[in-house]
């Protein structure tokens, strides 16, 4: 016994089988997100408006390099996740929602590797 609709089944339209996962990623990217931001607003609050030389001192110590990595690396994965959503929820062309979606991917990649590389750069 089929559940597609008539429609459906014409068209091959079906599901993506990948809206568990998604919802899971979703979930395990915030739950991590708690930690990771008390962890990482600490030492950036500490050092805000210090001098070059005592922020650079802050994050050249492993645990707040790492820790901000962590951040950056998770809050990029969870945005890039939650504006999937959005984007396929409210976006009903095809070329206009592709499109939106690989740009959204790769403003995400390209935004969380430039602050990877920035404390990369600050911790080596």
């Amino acid at each position: 016994m089929s559940y597609l609709t008539d429609k459906k089944r014409v068209t091959g339209l079906g599901s993506a089988k990948d809206g568990t996962g998604h919802f899971i990623s979703q979930r395990v990217t915030a739950i991590a997100l708690v930690p990771l931001a008390i962890l990482f607003v600490l030492p950036f609050g500490y050092n805000l408006g210090a001098g070059y030389d005592r922020v650079v001192e802050a994050y050249s110590h492993p645990v707040n390099a790492i820790v901000a990595i962590m951040f950056i690396f998770t809050i990029f994965t969870h945005l890039r996740l939650g504006l999937q959503v959005v984007i396929e929820d409210y976006v009903h062309g095809h070329g206009a929602r592709s499109a939106l979606l690989i740009a959204n991917t790769l403003f995400c990649w390209m935004f969380g590797l430039t602050g990877v590389f920035a404390i990369a750069k600050i911790a080596l």
